[in-house]
């Protein structure tokens, strides 16, 4: 059984069309199994996100749709996979997120994030909370940048590498507030969040899905959130724009293909994930795992990555 499920998650899973299929509908037709590819590895918010909606869109397809991982240079890999595929439907990118509007401004990337794609639809969007450990000298986010401001490079956080929208969130705050944060990255979330629990580093930024108990328990301190509005489940915490700081950024999750998709195939694929999105099976990820939905049309979707893109580029150059 256990090596049955690391094939699985390796080789990526097949969700068999539903029985609910009862005809064609009219207009683009799949000519064999989808692949819906996520550039990080499996049991990750991306992966997590692919497979609930692969299972939801199950009974909308006549064949299987198959998540397949391919993991690596923050997410950059599978975005060049899904750039150089044919654009007729059979492959769609999980895309929204470091690839897609951070990771480009600080490096060279083998594609265009603005040209290379074709959106179809965005999931989710994901909020940003930045926290304090429970080792932190900080009981407030104002306290953490007046000491970066007196002691340039002295406060510390993690990131899940360089690039990455974790790492964006901390840059574009040094920006507005005019600070200088050090800036200790590492392989991904789950080592920056272990670093942050031992004291190692003393800020970071967690979704609120990622937190778990450990805001109960009292290992973490959230002092900001990066979105425009307060948490639900975070109320007492302040935005970073009430805190003084014009920093607006959140994660977001959706799918997109290569570009060149003619209209109808995007039209269909559009209609299909966006009736999924009421199933069951998606509406229930939503709910255990914490993440927000976060609906937009492809040209929508295309224009918020672009515009976070901007953002992120333009805090870089100004580095």
């Amino acid at each position: 059984m256990i090596k049955r499920r690391s094939l699985l998650a390796a080789a990526g899973t097949a969700v068999a069309a539903g029985s609910a299929w009862a005809q064609k509908p009219a207009g683009w037709q799949p000519a064999g199994p989808m692949e819906i590819i996520v550039g990080f590895a499996p049991g990750g918010g991306a992966d997590l996100a692919a497979r609930a909606i692969a299972q939801a869109a199950a009974p909308q397809f006549p064949v299987p749709l198959v998540v397949v991982n391919k993991a690596g240079a923050g997410g950059a890999i599978a975005a060049q996979q899904v750039a150089g595929m044919p654009p007729n439907g059979q492959a769609l990118l999980v895309g929204g997120g470091s690839e897609s509007t951070s990771l480009p401004a600080f490096r060279e990337v083998p594609y265009d994030p603005k040209r290379s794609f074709r959106a179809v639809l965005r999931l989710t969007r994901q909020p940003l909370l930045i926290v304090a450990g429970k080792k932190s000298r900080f009981p407030t986010l104002q306290a953490a940048v007046e000491e970066a401001r007196a002691k340039p490079g002295t406060v510390s956080h993690a990131s899940s590498g360089i690039g990455s929208l974790y790492h964006a969130v901390f840059l574009l705050l040094g920006k507005a507030a005019g600070v200088e944060f050090l800036h200790a990255p590492f392989t991904g979330g789950g080592p920056s969040l272990q670093a942050l629990l031992a004291g190692t580093v003393e800020l970071a930024v967690l979704a609120p899905e990622e937190m778990g108990g450990l805001v109960a328990d009292g290992e973490i301190r959230p002092l900001g959130v990066a979105s425009a509005e307060r948490l639900p489940a975070f109320p007492e915490v302040p935005t970073l724009r009430e805190l003084g700081w014009n920093v607006e950024i959140e994660n977001m999750k959706g799918l997109m293909g290569p570009a060149g998709m003619p209209d109808a195939v995007v039209a269909s694929l559009h209609d299909r994930f966006r009736q999924a999105m009421a199933a069951p099976a998606w509406t229930t990820f939503l709910e255990r795992t914490g993440a927000t939905e976060g609906y937009l049309d492809g040209p929508a979707f295309q224009a918020a990555m672009d515009r976070l893109l901007d953002q992120v580029t333009a805090a870089v150059r100004q580095g």
